[in-house]
């Protein structure tokens, strides 16, 4: 899997030019920079999924104080993908979207690899291969569909969110990899969206959950053009998703 969100192909911006998600990024973030300018890069990604598998990234948010727990979120979420992938027609499937190299069919196989195996762990199960064939078919909207249904009722289901957590960053707690199953779904569904030409309309609370979960926890070792691209910038007249989905790297 390439990661919990993919990065829109935009040239790597010098490492000063950090927006202010990047400056609540202190200490530790200081020490990644630093191993990463000496070319350590794997010490790197080492301290920054510590710093992901420490409970403070999971319940304090860097803008204010948290106000919707991470099953809230997902019951606001689930509803909004259904409705934009429901909008998706046979023809739209092979249109391009702001994901590197993803058209919309490749978001969707994207979306199923990664809800099957997800919904796994957050059951203590072990996570099933998933082929890579997954976003091939005329059903794949109905794939993804159920896929995500399934890994929603996983993070409720009784236990996951204390759940020890193998997540593509290392082992993380329940609770704190389900708010990046929350940034991942938020920002995919508006890949999708933007593809197909289909309103996508999140709301301003559960934007700035994920906004401020996003802006405390993706390091700049986790910048690497795959997993998440350089910051962009978005137009001054930016919708909250739209400045959400220029932090995580898509050029809006």
């Amino acid at each position: 899997m390439r990661g919990l969100s993919d990065a829109a192909e935009t040239p790597a911006d010098d490492d000063d030019d950090m927006d202010e998600g990047q400056a609540a990024n202190t200490g530790w973030a200081d020490e990644v920079q630093e191993l990463m300018v000496h070319g350590r890069d794997r010490e790197a990604a080492e301290l920054a999924a510590r710093h992901l598998r420490d409970p403070e990234t999971a319940t304090s948010p860097t803008r204010g104080d948290t106000t919707m727990g991470p099953l809230e979120q997902l019951a606001e979420l689930g509803p909004l993908l259904g409705h934009v992938t429901s909008a998706i027609m046979p023809e739209d499937l092979d249109s391009p979207t702001s994901c590197a190299n993803f058209t919309v069919r490749g978001v969707l196989g994207h979306m199923i690899g990664g809800a099957t195996q997800f919904a796994a762990a957050f059951r203590g199960a072990s996570p099933p291969s998933v082929s890579s064939d997954v976003s091939q078919g005329a059903d794949v909207v109905a794939r993804a569909q159920d896929a995500l249904a399934g890994l929603v009722g996983a993070v409720a289901s009784p236990g996951a969110l204390d759940r020890t957590i193998a997540s593509p960053f290392g082992e993380m707690p329940g609770d704190a990899f389900a708010r990046f199953v929350v940034l991942d779904g938020l920002v995919h569904g508006w890949d999708i969206a933007t593809a197909i030409g289909q309103t996508y309309a999140p709301s301003d609370a559960l934007v700035a959950e994920a906004d401020a979960f996003a802006r405390r926890a993706i390091a700049p070792a986790m910048r690497d053009g795959d997993t998440f691209a350089a910051v962009a910038e978005p137009p001054a007249d930016a919708t909250p998703i739209e400045q959400l989905a220029a932090f995580t790297g898509r050029r809006i």
